[in-house]
């Protein structure tokens, strides 16, 4: 069975076994996120992913365009056809920080607080900062708590011919507690063998399961999946974490949602999910992209009247 194949089974599994629930929280918040975190109360979150900004030091930005038939074009397409393309949107903000683990600290901290017993953590980074952060989060939760640095890697994009070109992220997962967490092994998906013949029938039908280096291309520029938001990352990288790490029923938080990733993991496997950003083009691809899942949209002031996740 491939990723894509276990991916569908997870999905279609978790979301049948929580359709029977009377109530779920489906809630992305527009807002200032140390704010509805500090408003959360204790240990309410099975499962937080974090994609925080990476403090590139540039302004991220991405068009989303509109390509249609006009005699008066700016283009040639096939058959020598003349096309216009028309901006649709832009998203953009600047990815800049003096201090980056200075205004994530007291983040983590509340994110530690909100974390049931048995709840974990995944702070999504690249190579600039990562060691910085996981010096920060080794103060937060104590060293025991880190579980693993898994490698996002990817072979896609320009190569620069100055150095080695990056191509991997780094995702730093903490447990609440190390020795109490939630990891559903058998939920996990699992890759084929290089070598089937060499471990046998009944494990070259089962697969391995993956290690902490996750090879997964990034979300194509023309694939269905892309939502036109700047640093959107791949449902399938989520699906895994919301898998493994969370049951069903669970609430998952994501307090840098950005593209929404995190949510349609979440309600696709049958969790709840609280997804919160203060860019309003991030709500809108919110929004739009969770409309299957219906879930409500609140100011601050609306998250906090009702009294936290509704």
């Amino acid at each position: 069975m491939d990723v894509d194949q276990r991916v569908e089974e997870i999905q279609s599994d978790g979301a049948q076994r929580h359709a029977a629930q009377d109530t779920r929280v489906r809630t992305i918040v527009q807002g200032e996120n140390l704010d509805v975190l500090r408003a959360l109360p204790d240990g309410c979150v099975a499962l937080c992913y974090v994609d925080p900004p990476f403090n590139t030091g540039r302004t991220q930005r991405l068009r989303r365009l509109r390509t249609r038939r006009d005699t008066d074009g700016d283009r040639t397409g096939f058959a020598g056809k003349r096309y216009r393309s028309e901006v649709v949107s832009v998203s953009q903000f600047a990815d800049s920080f003096a201090d980056l683990p200075g205004y994530l600290e007291p983040r983590l901290r509340e994110a530690r607080r909100v974390l049931r017993p048995d709840g974990s953590l995944f702070v999504h980074l690249d190579p600039r900062e990562s060691h910085y952060v996981k010096i920060l989060l080794d103060q937060i939760f104590g060293r025991d708590s880190f579980q693993n640095e898994i490698v996002w890697a990817y072979d896609y994009g320009a190569r620069t011919k100055t150095r080695w070109p990056a191509k991997h992220d780094t995702i730093l997962w903490y447990a609440r507690d190390p020795s109490h967490y939630v990891f559903g092994y058998e939920a996990m998906d699992r890759l084929p063998y290089a070598a089937p013949g060499l471990v046998g029938p009944e494990k070259a039908a089962r697969g391995k399961t993956p290690t902490d280096v996750w090879w997964q291309t990034i979300v194509p520029t023309n694939g269905r999946e892309r939502t036109g938001y700047a640093t959107q990352k791949p449902l399938a990288i989520l699906t895994r974490i919301v898998a493994v790490h969370s049951r069903p029923g669970d609430l998952v938080l994501d307090f840098f949602a950005g593209s929404g990733t995190t949510g349609e993991a979440a309600a696709r496997a049958g969790r709840d999910f609280l997804l919160v950003d203060s860019n309003p083009e991030a709500v809108r691809v919110m929004r739009k992209r969770l409309a299957f899942a219906a879930p409500k949209t609140l100011t601050l002031r609306q998250f906090v009247a009702a009294g936290g996740p509704v």
